[in-house]
């Protein structure tokens, strides 16, 4: 399907209902373009991708549970599966994508016990689960706003599905694959004809459920809840079957997958933390209703280091998109930076990295802009040239989104020795799988005022003699006067907001 259905797409652009090519050459080399490859967790391989549909392409990806601020380590999967969406219209396909607001049912433990992530985080910043709920999805919608990455057509919160879940687990429990303790509806995996599947690991070994003292009514230790009967205080709870009670964190993807996307989709998205227990419990939950795994691919992104460690709160190392911005970096520095490494692979990220990664999101623009404006002659050679970076670039991405190849094509497209508006235009073409506003004009450069520089000479002072908190406040200072400050290991960047 992939190769077949590329060639025509690509010739729309040839003819210019889309925008405009570099060269008609393009006509026969789209032909022997390569298929749409993506690599399966499922099957543990690179596969051609053949949608269901061919009309449109259905995607599921586990969204945030909104009990606190999405990290930057968050935002890499999010931007993972931004390229995807970008890469699937940029071969021509539509896109039903859904993606969950987990606002309930979450524990603290990804096993069956702890507290509601949802509740231990409203007694805290003493507030109701809905306040919070709202609170940290508005600030996680405005991160995908700010790293310019796609909305999904469908968001969905769980507490807006409670109906679809009850139906869910009374199914489960019609088919024979669910059963009832005192606490808890639970999930019979030994009545699977295999699990787990994604990971092929030892059921004794999962993570999830492995300790029997957990609830001595489990059939088996790795059996996972459904459904959990609240105490009398519990605030998140909905009448049921079982009476009072709340849904497990599996069942809330599973119900709303199939309630937007049907019993079988194409693709599932999420974080490579979700493969042990989230996923494989979603897939023996949709075996146990309808007897079919949910999603034909599933795909997932890896983790993200800070300086070649792990994010961690005791480290002080734990990073938002909002502490990018105090750095005085636009978001989408952030998403070019992501682009050095493949997705499949761990990100290490630093802050020289991002000062890097700033300064080539300046030279392209400007390569677009000097493009844009352009009068450089293209010859019959420049053309194909032009004709062949753009076919690389396909491939390249076509090839499990393969981004750090794909950029390399882009910068010899940014670098091409003539500057002409057919080079702007290939850029800008570039972009809609990017998403990093390439034809965005860099700020100028402003004068500094005096009394804004002695802010900054004593923020050097402080940091020299390792007075961070000293260092802190006067960041903040800059903040409120309209400046933001970049620190790297040469100098302190200091630019209007």
């Amino acid at each position: 399907m992939g190769k077949h259905r590329a060639g025509p797409y690509i010739l729309e652009f040839c003819r210019g209902r889309h925008c405009a090519c570099p060269s008609p050459l393009l006509r026969e080399r789209w032909e022997s373009l390569v298929d749409l490859k993506l690599y399966n967790t499922l099957t543990k391989s690179k596969e051609v991708f053949e949608p269901i549909n061919s009309e449109k392409v259905r995607i599921y990806s586990c969204g945030p549970t909104v009990y606190k601020n999405a990290t930057i380590g968050n935002m890499r999967t999010n931007i993972f599966q931004d390229v995807l969406r970008r890469v699937l219209k940029y071969n021509g396909y539509k896109i039903k994508h859904a993606m969950n607001i987990t606002d309930v049912g979450h524990l603290v433990s990804d096993g069956d016990e702890g507290e509601d992530k949802m509740l231990k985080s409203a007694r805290e910043e003493h507030k109701s689960p809905m306040q919070i709920a709202e609170y940290y999805t508005k600030l996680f919608l405005d991160d995908l706003k700010d790293l310019n990455i796609e909305t999904p057509e469908i968001i969905c919160k769980a507490t807006d599905h409670i109906k679809e879940m009850l139906e869910y687990v009374e199914k489960l429990v019609e088919n024979g694959y669910a059963y009832e303790t005192t606490n808890t509806v639970y999930f019979d995996v030994s009545k699977l004809d295999k699990y787990p599947i994604l990971t092929n690991a030892e059921v004794e070994n999962q993570k999830a459920g492995a300790r029997v003292d957990i609830d001595p009514e489990k059939r088996n230790p790795y059996d996972f809840a459904l459904w959990i009967k609240a105490p009398e205080n519990h605030l998140m709870k909905w009448d049921s079957p079982w009476g009072p009670s709340y849904p497990g964190w599996h069942i809330e993807c599973s119900a709303m997958g199939q309630k937007y996307l049907g019993e079988q989709f194409d693709i599932h998205t999420g974080g490579i933390d979700l493969i042990p227990t989230h996923h494989e419990n979603e897939i023996a939950q949709s075996k146990g209703r309808c007897g079919k795994i949910p999603a034909r691919y599933w795909m997932h992104g890896e983790y993200l280091l800070i300086n070649g460690g792990k994010m961690s709160k005791s480290l002080g190392n734990v990073y938002l998109v909002k502490d990018i911005k105090e750095k005085g970096y636009e978001p989408v520095v952030y998403k070019l930076f992501s682009y050095s490494c493949h997705y499949r692979n761990k990100l290490n990220f630093t802050w020289e990295g991002m000062e890097a990664a700033s300064k080539s999101l300046e030279r392209l623009r400007n390569s677009y802009q000097i493009n844009l404006n352009g009068s450089d002659e293209l010859t019959k050679e420049d053309k194909e040239k032009l004709s062949k970076i753009e076919e690389n670039f396909h491939e390249a991405i076509n090839d499990d989104l393969n981004m750090p190849l794909a950029m390399s094509y882009v910068w010899e497209a940014a670098k091409f020795e003539k500057k002409n508006l057919e080079v702007a235009k290939l850029l800008e073409k570039f972009d809609t799988v990017l998403g990093i506003k390439i034809d965005k004009v860099n700020s100028e450069k402003e004068e500094i005022p005096e009394e804004i520089m002695q802010i900054v000479e004593q923020r050097k002072e402080a940091r020299k003699n390792k007075d961070f908190a000293k260092s802190d406040e006067l960041r903040d200072e800059l903040i409120k006067r309209g400046y933001t400050v970049k620190d790297t290991k040469e100098e302190m960047i200091v630019e209007k907001c």
